[in-house]
């Protein structure tokens, strides 16, 4: 029906209106619903027809409402009957989507609603795609589409003079809306700054720095780099050790212990080769005394003296922000407290242990992966029981190496298994190697409480206790929001500080980075935001960019090590994302026999029926530098076809990646097209 035939049959819709109006209004609005739901082109007329037989204000009412939960309702079939399908084919894609629908999804949706450009139906269908809650989406809906249906019932009461569906809309009408559907997100870009508003009085007329950057591990260090390389003003502050956690307590000196405590583990079972003392070849205190000679190696990569050689201003202190704008410095070795000014502020204040709380924890002696390094530098020998808490990555890093280094080591988790975060299979192959080289795992064992050097745990609904000599806490670190300022600013915080997709903090120019910030707690991942984070708060006024996280490569250095990028199953699994496994066992590497280091495997998933790569995890001997050609191949959107045709030295571990790439050849070969080619090569014999 057309603006023609409406007018036709206007008078005898009249008519039968005049004469039984309730059940001709209610079955109006059931009919609106359901041409809206199906998404049918009759809205225009209906509304127009809902002006002329119930006037304006009945008819504005009936198709304000009508319009609304049909289209509620059509956005909901389209979430179930397209959403999954949509997510398992562009999953990561929806996720950054849904990411913005949370922070700013009634405001995107109230600035379509208004804008008559974009079909109504459109928009239902778009929104049933993304996490938007039903109810913000029908009042937003109700309130936004508002505005053009008082324009078509308005209409629709001159019905009779109408002469094309065109008039009623006119370009200056159309401009109007499209300028009031983009109103609320420019109000609420303009309405940013008004956080500033308690803090104009404070506002510096000039700066002194550039920027100024609280903390220097891996996420403050790369963010004065930055900032001094492209010459700006730029001043660190770092309270305790330059290098933070990841130098002084965490990577370094923790992969240091991994090494000496392999080359023990090789060295006992070498006695094939006649070294059997290994106890005088390898003394605890020796062991210690090379952890603290890597630290002191690597030290000056990190040192005030490279930063201020490069042209940034270290000082040592503790920096606390006073307003959005000035960082006050207190140093021992000043007596007078330092005030500067900066245009804008990192903060990469890090992490620290997380400490369970269980009953007598405090009066136990616990040692953190912070704290042991110095407790352990101190001992002739290595505490004979070690009570590890913890089934993460560092608790199973330091279970293994303390173990192989001569501790009887007990390992409590309270989940079912280790690494929960990985596959099921990655757990266990976890939990076999640290159990072969003697480690008592215990899974779904919870700490209770901490007595005299013991701790009880239960299990099952018994309790038992675990005599030790040491308890080292590994149950995770958490992220540094206290003592620089966030209470005082308002700086909003859960577990870590709240950025935006920039790195922002509700004050744009205040930006966090590292474990502060998360959502990894992971030292490259810190790097990586240091860069965003330095070039926006130089930049920012010109061009924002927004951080990055599609590929993060993590690794767990156990022996053999777990390293993994992207989803694995569990993850896509839980996500909806559609996927194919392709595995390969390391046991048929010649490299991997001939190093008797053959066991692991590499386990690529990808998009069904494709190459490209969703995710890799691998377990083996040198797992974490195989996994490099992934992490390329992945944020260059490489397939497996290109890692098969890539040339790898011959023997070495890094075939395991064109193994694993030619066994989902294999498994994706053209079967009919090698069945034509097979007849072309008997036809060719004769």
């Amino acid at each position: 029906m057309d603006l023609a035939g409406l007018q036709h049959h206007y008078a005898s819709l009249a008519s039968a209106f005049a004469h039984d109006p309730v059940p001709l209004a209610a079955a109006f609005f059931v009919m609106y619903v359901l041409v809206t739901t199906a998404s049918l082109p009759l809205a225009t007329l209906l509304t127009l027809l809902a002006g002329a037989l119930f006037g304006f204000w009945q008819g504005l009412l009936l198709v304000s409402f009508a319009s609304s939960l049909g289209a509620t309702l059509a956005m909901l079939v389209a979430r179930y009957a397209l959403s999954d399908r949509v997510w398992r084919k562009f999953g990561s894609q929806m996720e950054t989507i849904n990411q913005g629908m949370n922070r700013d999804g009634a405001f995107y949706l109230f600035a379509l609603r208004l804008t008559p450009v974009v079909p109504f139906f459109m928009v239902n269908l778009l929104m049933g795609l993304t996490k938007i809650r039903a109810f913000t989406f029908y009042w937003v809906s109700q309130v936004g589409m508002l505005t053009l249906t008082i324009v078509y019932v308005n209409a629709g009461t001159q019905l009779a003079t109408l002469t094309s569906l065109s008039g009623i809309v006119s370009p200056t009408l159309l401009g109007s809306l499209a300028l009031a559907g983009i109103a609320p997100l420019l109000l609420k870009k303009w309405m940013q700054p008004s956080i500033y508003k308690p803090w104009q009085a404070d506002r510096p007329k000039t700066f002194d720095r550039n920027l100024i950057v609280i903390g220097a591990g891996a996420g403050g260090l790369v963010t004065a780099y930055i900032a001094a390389a492209v010459k700006a003003k730029v001043t660190l502050v770092e309270a305790h050790k330059m290098g933070g956690d990841c130098l002084n307590y965490g990577c370094v000196p923790s992969k240091a212990l991994i090494k000496s405590a392999k080359v023990a583990h090789q060295m006992r079972h070498a006695s094939r080769y006649g070294l059997q003392d290994v106890d005088s070849a390898f003394s605890f205190q020796a062991v210690m005394a090379r952890v603290h000679a890597v630290i002191a190696q690597i030290e000056p990569h990190d040192s005030v003296q490279r930063y201020t050689d490069l042209g940034v201003e270290v000082l040592q202190g503790h920096a606390t922000m006073v307003n959005p704008w000035t960082v006050e410095i207190i140093s021992p070795a000043r007596p007078i407290p330092v005030r500067l000014t900066a245009r804008s502020i990192v903060i990469a204040a890090g992490a620290a242990p997380l400490i369970p709380p269980l009953v007598g924890i405090e009066n136990s002696g616990y040692l953190t992966s912070d704290t042991l390094w110095d407790a352990f530098a101190k001992l002739d020998e290595i505490p004979k029981r070690i009570t590890v808490l913890g089934g993460g990555p560092i608790g199973c890093e330091l279970a293994q190496a303390l173990q192989r280094l001569g501790a009887e080591v007990t390992q409590i988790e309270m989940a079912d298994r280790l690494l929960i975060r990985e596959d099921a299979e990655v757990s266990a192959f976890a939990k076999a190697a640290l159990e072969a080289d003697g480690v008592r795992v215990l899974t779904s064992h919870k700490a209770l409480r901490c007595e005299q050097k013991s701790i009880v745990v239960e299990a099952g609904g018994t309790e038992s206790k675990i005599e030790h000599d040491a308890l080292i806490c590994a149950v995770g670190r958490s992220a540094r929001l206290t003592g620089y300022g966030l209470e005082a600013l308002g700086i909003p915080t859960k577990k870590t500080i709240e950025t935006n997709e920039y790195l922002q903090t509700i004050y744009p120019n205040i930006y966090a980075v590292g474990d502060v910030a998360g959502p990894y707690q992971f030292t490259h991942v810190a790097a990586h935001q240091a860069w965003y984070a330095a070039v926006n708060a130089l930049f920012g006024d010109f061009k924002k960019l927004k951080a990055d996280y599609r590929v993060i490569p993590s690794a767990t250095f156990i022996d053999p090590e777990i390293a993994r990028v992207g989803l694995n199953e569990q993850e896509a699994n839980a996500q909806g994302v559609a996927y194919e496994v392709t595995k390969y066992g390391i046991d048929d590497l010649d490299r991997a026999i001939a190093d008797s280091a053959a066991e692991g495997f590499v386990k690529v998933l990808t998009t069904p029926g494709k190459d490209k790569i969703l995710g890799v995890t691998i377990v083996g001997a040198n797992a974490a530098e195989l996994l490099a050609e992934y992490v390329l191949a992945m944020k260059h959107g490489l397939g497996l076809n290109k890692v098969l045709g890539t040339i790898h030295t011959y023997p070495t571990f890094s075939e395991a990646n064109k193994y694993a790439a030619g066994q989902w050849k294999r498994a994706h070969q053209p079967t009919k097209l090698l069945a034509w080619i097979k007849r072309f090569h008997d036809w060719r014999r004769g």
